[in-house]
């Protein structure tokens, strides 16, 4: 892909991210003086601008991947559409949750949402970093090497783990505990996701069945 066709397409999927995330959240909430969507919305989408600019000048064969989420697999298929919903729904919850004063979740709790948002981004792009074939589908890629230092050298699957922090934090951030009972539903999505991964990568990439017998856990560890 060109630079320019991958920027046209990185801008595409930002605005229409920043635009699909506004609608859930504030067409919800009845007004867009929502202090929990404002406070999302810049911890979300900021990071993000900032780390697809970087990706595009440094790493573009990077950010292709991260655009392409064509899953080829079955199952995964049915992972993305099962998260696609859990989001859906814990996103206009949170906004009804605002609008209708149904739950309320402390200031202090809150604020720590906030920095574990921002702590689990960074470690997001940290992974990115430590891993450059880091796609948004399962696939064996060509000449692809298995990556086992860093925090891959911690537990097989670093960005799934910081991803289970960030969605977490994220109806907190929102200050609603109806949205965080629907995203609890997502470490159970992404084990399964996992669970087929590993199955595609024991099977297609050299030295992956090894690399799980050196480190032992998958997602979190000591627990999985």
């Amino acid at each position: 892909m060109s630079k320019l066709r991958l920027l046209a397409r990185a801008v595409a999927v930002y605005i229409l991210t920043v635009l699909a995330l506004g609608a859930l959240l504030f067409l919800p909430a009845g007004t867009l003086h929502y202090p929990g969507g404002q406070r999302l919305m810049a911890l979300l989408l900021i990071p993000m601008l900032v780390l697809g600019v970087v990706l595009f000048f440094r790493a573009p064969a990077l950010l292709e991947k991260r655009l392409n989420s064509r899953e080829k697999e079955a199952v995964q298929a049915g992972v993305i559409a099962a998260s696609a919903l859990m989001f859906l729904l814990a996103f206009v919850l949170a906004g009804l949750d605002f609008r209708f004063g149904l739950t309320h979740v402390p200031d202090w709790l809150t604020y720590l949402a906030c920095a574990l948002l921002l702590v689990s981004y960074a470690l997001y792009a940290e992974v990115m970093r430590e891993n450059a074939y880091l796609s948004r589908t399962v696939e064996v890629q060509e000449n692809q090497r298995v990556v086992d230092t860093g925090l891959y050298g911690v537990v097989r699957h670093p960005m799934y783990a910081v991803t289970l922090v960030l969605f977490l934090s994220m109806p907190l951030v929102l200050g609603s505990w109806l949205s965080l009972a629907v995203l609890l539903a997502y470490p159970f999505i992404i084990a399964a996701r996992i669970r087929d991964e590993e199955r595609v990568l024991i099977k297609g990439l050299p030295g992956y069945a090894e690399y799980t017998q050196r480190v032992r856990w998958r997602l979190i560890p000591f627990l999985w």
